[in-house]
């Protein structure tokens, strides 16, 4: 006890004794020097001693300067330190350096009489022994409390700003929603796709713990004096079977206000069976309520009755204009450099424009940052490679991925004839850099190319390529405001080689390149109003064909049909705005504006007649980057959902949208060859609106997802085409074009279960589309005007993806898929005219082929558990079209010798087994 008395009598002496200490003048310059080295120059020239722990300085490689002339040691230290979480104790000549904590040497006063003065200024004490022979501190953390922000004295706040990111243990990848929460509070937040968090965290000892389905949770006691950053890593969940392709967050298909809305998460499809074995995202997509195509190995996408061209496909912010490989079979996406793909098909937000039906975004992953790692799979088909790198640990990463195709077998076992003598080979492959710079800046850059080659004759290639980069910078400029900068490059071309050794060999040539800048930034006002604002503008130039004849003394005429340019510009703003805990809206506006831009001249037509050759009244030129036509217009997209519970929500939705470019195709689906044209002087933009109200519950016991949503939907200036167009090297393409209506209404139902032994969901889609193209012109009228079935149109749709897992390694899959036959125009008779016999058809798709339908398996088998080994593997047996259906492609007729014959032609009319295998290392 005396011990005890004579220490407390020293202690408080020598805090006497060092009043004066705080008040001494010193004089010091110093240039482009650490602050560890200043402080050594201070021990050097003015015999202080400095205690402090070495690991405080050694990520600090900030080089400052400063020039103080007889200032008190105090002034000098908190101009050093004020960058920093680090304070100071003077004590004679001694200077204690403490991190995040004060050293405080007398209490308040009235300390003993108020209990608040006690609990509001003395937050931590800590004292320190006295050391005079050692330059080191060394201090424990017995409760494992971190240290947020640098404690000041006199600071009457009560609430801070914690942010950070939440990452992957294992992986180094961001982790977005994620529950980040106060304990016993009602501070609550969750990470963006970034991993990114921001939380309101109340002044002093604090538990944060983190929640979510996938990972541990994880919970960390904070002392929190100031703003400042918390990072937190989580382990997998292991104890978790997600088998689930269409991968929601418990409640988020509930609580969020934007309607049709899907996430396809790229980690999740392995085990569905599809052609040739290949994990394919996009093919995934068609099953999925809303989204059709015309046809097996059809490359384009019909949603919601939109046409191919008014899907926007985006892969890291970049348009890719023809994600497709080897006639449509498989995606030009590769699966294992993916991430994940959102669809909104529904609300489309703000900052995405320029088309009408759909938005595919589609997000590449991240490499590791932690230590070499990759995926490869093997297949009948292609082979596919990813390795990622760490660059600097824990923060720079490098992904590659190539994936290349062997395919010439398959083609020749097909029924198809003309397919059976055809070759076809494709590739393409990704690089992507990321780079987290520090707590607020981060860079990702990605680029991406695919070509592919294929030969239906001997003496003809086709070639078509795409190519993107993209570039994107986020900053966060404080707890409320953060921005992301966005610049891509995207180019389609596709080349067309006849190589025939007569004069009629030439090359035929296309090509669309786009240029696009985004600003978008994101502001928390408070908890009930969230804004997203911003601006975008893109440049497109389009060579829409060259024709040049191989040989010199060829009869054949060399062609180049002028360039087209146009740039299109948006303004954007929205506001996430939470009237209660059951009403929620979303309300955004968008303002597009569009200039076709010269070199060009514009054919002027007689106003009120029909646009061909005989009604031209003249020409006008325009010079270079000259304005020739603008269009523009007002976008609002609004929805709400009000939430009866936890798990019954109603959602409604309005869009307006505008789309200024416009694919050429003479063809029942999206091809290679089909080509691109910009609104001009005669050809205006399209526009569409979209009623969409949705039902959406969950029951919480039996993991299972309701959803029946209903939508209806107007477009104008839809583009048709006169019969017997001539869409290609056509320089008055205007005269070949027919601009309608159209519509379509729909009912989407889907069920999911996303947990179990039996996983997967079950969808159906009952829709009709229309177009009507009326004119008081009898050749720019299609059925006297009146609305017919669009190509596309497929009342009845059913799917339905299901896994059911015997033990962990071994999972059987099935993939059921049932659509009504598309609408065709068929030859109904016979008539004479002018001594000569024609064929007599039906309104146009006024007839169906035969319905389509379609049963895959898959047997899955995971390599063993165990953590510590070389590659983690996986088979796939799987068999497409079990049934041997031999669904119809197209149907089409010929006429012999007088009489009307139909042939039908299929693409897979027997069952196709397969054998996959992949590893992951």
């Amino acid at each position: 006890m005396k011990n005890i008395y004579l220490f407390t009598f020293l202690f408080f002496f020598n805090l006497l004794v060092a009043q004066n200490s705080t008040n001494k003048v010193i004089s010091i310059s110093f240039n482009d020097l650490t602050r560890e080295a200043v402080l050594q120059k201070m021990e050097t020239e003015h015999g202080f001693q400095v205690y402090y722990i070495e690991d405080w300085f050694k990520e600090d490689k900030e080089l400052i300067s400063g020039n103080y002339s007889e200032k008190p040691i105090k002034e000098i230290l908190n101009e050093l330190l004020k960058k920093t979480n680090l304070n100071f104790y003077l004590e004679n000549n001694r200077i204690i350096l403490t991190k995040n904590s004060i050293i405080y040497d007398k209490l308040p006063e009235n300390y003993f009489n108020n209990q608040d003065i006690v609990n509001k200024t003395v937050k931590n004490p800590i004292f320190f022994r006295q050391f005079d022979s050692i330059k080191k501190i060394e201090q424990k953390n017995t409760d494992n409390i971190t240290l947020i922000g640098k404690e000041s004295t006199g600071s009457d706040t009560e609430s801070y700003t914690l942010e950070g990111y939440i990452k992957d243990l294992k992986t180094g990848k961001p982790i977005q929603n994620v529950t980040v929460k106060v304990k016993n509070t009602k501070n609550t937040t969750s990470t963006d796709n970034q991993g990114y968090y921001t939380l309101k965290v109340p002044q002093g000892l604090i538990t944060i713990e983190t929640e979510t389905e996938e990972y541990k949770r994880v919970s960390r006691k904070i002392m929190v004096y100031s703003n400042g950053n918390l990072d937190l890593q989580l382990k997998d969940n292991t104890n978790i079977l997600d088998e689930v392709i269409v991968k929601g967050r418990r409640r988020q298909n509930i609580r969020t206000s934007i309607t049709g809305v899907t996430t396809i998460e790229a980690e999740g499809i392995k085990n569905t069976p599809l052609v040739l074995g290949e994990r394919d995202v996009l093919k995934i997509a068609l099953t999925i309520p809303g989204i059709k195509t015309a046809g097996e190995g059809s490359a384009g996408f019909n949603v919601r009755g939109g046409k191919e061209d008014q899907n926007l496909i985006l892969l890291d912010n970049g348009t890719l204009y023809n994600p497709a490989h080897f006639f449509g079979f498989f995606s030009a996406i590769n699966p294992y450099a993916t991430n994940k793909v959102d669809i909104y098909k529904g609300s489309i937000p703000t900052e995405y424009g320029g088309r009408l039906s759909s938005v595919f975004d589609i997000i590449s992953k991240n490499g590791n940052t932690e230590k070499i790692a990759g995926e490869a799979g093997i297949g009948p088909v292609t082979s596919n490679l990813t390795i990622s790198t760490p660059l600097v640990k824990g923060k720079a990463s490098l992904l590659g991925g190539f994936r290349a195709t062997y395919s010439g077998w398959i083609l020749r076992s097909l029924k198809e004839e003309q397919l059976q003598k055809s070759e076809a080979s494709f590739y393409d492959g990704i690089i992507k850099y990321h780079h987290d710079l520090n707590k607020k800046n981060s860079v990702e850059a990605t680029f991406y190319y695919s070509k592919d080659a294929f030969s239906i004759t001997s003496d003809s290639v086709y070639k078509y390529s795409n190519r993107m980069a993209s570039i994107k910078w986020k900053h966060t400029f404080n707890e409320k405001n953060k921005g992301e900068f966005n610049i891509t490059n995207s180019e389609y071309k596709f080349n067309i080689a006849y190589n025939s050794n007569n004069p009629n060999a030439f090359d035929y040539g296309y090509k669309i390149n786009e240029t696009q800048g985004i600003m978008k930034f994101n502001y928390t006002l408070n908890d009930k109003n969230k804004f997203s604002y911003g601006i975008s503008s893109k440049l497109y130039t389009i060579d829409p064909g060259n024709f040049t004849p191989r040989d010199p003394q060829s009869d054949l005429n060399a062609i180049t049909i002028p360039q087209e340019k146009g740039l299109e510009s948006a303004l954007f703003v929205s506001d996430n705005l939470k009237i209660n805990k059951k009403l929620l809206f979303d309300i955004g506006f968008r303002y597009s504006i569009f200039a076709a831009l010269g070199a060009s001249t514009q054919r002027l037509y007689e106003q009120g007649k029909p646009k061909n050759d005989a009604t031209v009244v003249g020409e006008k030129t325009y010079g270079n980057n000259e304005i020739i036509q603008t269009y523009g217009g007002f976008e609002p997209r609004i929805s709400m959902r009000y939430m009866f519970n936890e798990d019954f929500s109603i959602k409604a939705g309005f869009d307006k949208t505008f789309q200024y470019i416009h694919l050429l195709s003479s063809n029942t689906t999206q091809s290679p060859t089909d080509t691109w044209k910009l609104s001009d002087l005669n050809v205006k933009p399209q526009n569409g609106q979209q009623f969409s109200l949705g039902l959406f519950k969950n029951i919480a016991f039996k993991d299972l997802e309701f959803s029946l949503e209903g939508y209806y939907k107007k477009s104008n200036n839809i583009l048709d085409y006169k019969t017997g167009a001539q869409l290609l090297l056509n320089e008055n393409i205007e005269t070949e074009l027919l601009q309608g209506e159209g519509k379509s209404y729909g009912m989407e139902f889907l069920i999911k279960k996303q947990t179990g032994q039996l996983n997967g969901w079950v969808g159906y889609t009952y829709s009709r589309t229309f177009i009507k193209t009326n004119s008081k012109f009898a050749e720019e009228r299609v059925n006297n005007g009146k609305y017919f079935a669009a190509n596309f149109d497929k009342p009845h749709d059913f799917s339905a993806v299901l896994n059911y897992k015997f033990t962990k390694r071994y999972s059987l899959s099935g993939n059921f898929v049932y659509q009504t036959g598309r609408p065709i125009t068929y030859p109904i008779g016979k008539y004479t005219y002018g001594g000569a016999e024609y064929t007599l058809y039906s309104d146009r798709n006024k007839y169906r082929i035969p319905d389509y339908y379609r049963l895959d398996i898959g047997f899955n088998i995971e390599g063993n558990h165990k953590l510590n080994k070389l590659a983690h593997s996986f088979w796939n047996i799987s068999i497409y079209n079990v049934l041997g259906r031999n669904n119809p492609y197209s149907v089409y007729f010929i006429t012999t010798k007088g009489e009307i014959k139909a042939y039908k032609t299929s693409i897979f009319g027997i069952p196709v087994p397969t054998i996959t295998y992949n590893f992951k290392f």
